[in-house]
């Protein structure tokens, strides 16, 4: 199995991770993939870029090396209304918006009830592309009935090769959210969540054995074919869905 982009990757414009764009991009292109989407902390994590950095997108190109880019952001949730960091205009204007719980925005533990209400009222924003790493046993939710509503609102649910690693305790939720995403048709991206160039090139192979175990169908998975992720660029309204296609396809 190989995906044919990394829609969840981050640069030093955070200090906690350690590559520039231009860097991100080549790791991207060794890779073998043909799109990245570069979706830096937006601003209530500690060290992330200014506000700015999220309306400043036409400062660069939208091709690297051959390498199709993708500028958006992983808003954060701030309350357990599904309230987030950046403004509906601010996500308006992004390519790709991840959406995701961090404990430095959201901190202590989530009843199942507050964690089922925080994603019902994400899945209504029409402005969230994809669900970032929602297999934390801390925020642990209803499966199926939260992942009924991102495939009626064309919700991406993530998987996290991040959670090998920083989150481990979500590795044995993520077979049974993959269920809950097959049962209920709901798409998925697999993303590195890259905070450096090495996480990007080797960070997918736990997820890649988890798909083939679950005989996971690509054609839910919108970073498996370049038809697949250009089609779920339109579905969402994004507007660099055309300039993407018109690069990929």
């Amino acid at each position: 199995m190989q995906m044919i982009a990394d829609l969840h990757t981050h640069t030093l414009c955070a200090t906690h991770a350690y590559q520039t764009v231009n860097e991100m991009a080549a790791a991207a292109k060794e890779a073998g993939y043909c799109a990245l989407a570069i979706t830096d902390h937006a601003p209530a994590m500690p060290d992330s870029p200014h506000i700015w950095h999220f309306s400043n997108g036409n400062a660069l190109p939208r091709k690297i090396n051959g390498v199709a880019m993708l500028y958006g952001a992983e808003a954060n949730v701030m309350d357990t209304k599904g309230g987030l960091d950046l403004s509906q205009n601010q996500l308006a204007v992004q390519d790709w918006v991840v959406v995701s719980i961090h404990s430095p925005c959201m901190p202590g533990l989530l009843t199942r009830k507050e964690a089922n209400r925080i994603w019902l009222n994400v899945a209504e924003n029409p402005y969230v592309d994809c669900i970032g790493h929602s297999e934390q046993e801390n925020y642990r939710y209803d499966y199926d009935l939260v992942t009924k509503a991102f495939a009626k609102n064309h919700k991406v649910v993530e998987l996290n090769a991040g959670s090998f690693s920083v989150r481990k305790d979500g590795i044995p939720n993520m077979r049974a959210l993959l269920a809950a995403c097959l049962k209920n048709g709901c798409h998925i991206a697999v993303d590195s969540d890259a905070h450096s160039a090495w996480r990007l090139l080797n960070a997918l192979p736990p997820l890649y054995a988890m798909l083939e175990e679950m005989n996971f169908p690509e054609e839910l998975i919108v970073n498996a074919t370049r038809e697949n992720l250009v089609q779920e660029l339109k579905l969402h309204g994004r507007r660099c869905a055309e300039e993407i296609g018109g690069i990929l396809l």
